[in-house]
């Protein structure tokens, strides 16, 4: 796999200021652990190479076990996650997947996820999961190459 064109030259500004916002939304009160295993499911549901590398990588330096990292594209079914994540999970799925039709966002995904976190800490869910579908339509638009497979490609 080969990149397209790199966005982050092209359109820099545009780039630094998604860098900026990104910061922002991945420094809420929500654990970190937490955050790389909501992107990175994600981007496993994207397809986006780049983040599900990175962000594999990001978890495993936020203390996520390999069993539980291996484990995220089969969450419904593995018994390592708990209620907080399981409810963010399940809103990740359906914030990424709008275009599938169907109920969407259904309200027993909302109430779920408002049930484990406070307003805020959902405000800040919803940004980080905002954020992550942005980044993987980047990725995956461009072809970005993972970082830790640039000598393979």
């Amino acid at each position: 796999m080969t990149a397209r064109l790199i966005v982050s030259e092209l359109a820099s500004a545009a780039y630094k200021a998604m860098v900026r916002l990104d910061t922002v939304a991945g420094s809420s009160d929500l654990p970190q652990p937490l955050q790389e295993l909501v992107r990175v499911r994600a981007s496993q549901i994207n397809g986006c190479a780049y983040c599900v590398d990175q962000h594999s990588a990001d978890a495993k330096k936020a203390g996520v076990a390999d069993n539980r990292l291996w484990a995220v594209a089969t969450w419904r079914e593995a018994p390592c996650f708990d209620d907080a994540e399981r409810a963010a999970l399940d809103l990740t799925e359906s914030m990424t997947r709008l275009s599938e039709g169907g109920d969407r966002v259904a309200d027993g995904v909302w109430e779920a996820a408002r049930a484990q976190f406070g307003d805020e800490d959902l405000a800040a869910l919803i940004m980080l999961i905002t954020m992550i579908n942005a980044w993987n339509r980047i990725g995956v638009t461009t072809r970005m190459v993972p970082e830790s497979f640039a000598d393979a490609a």
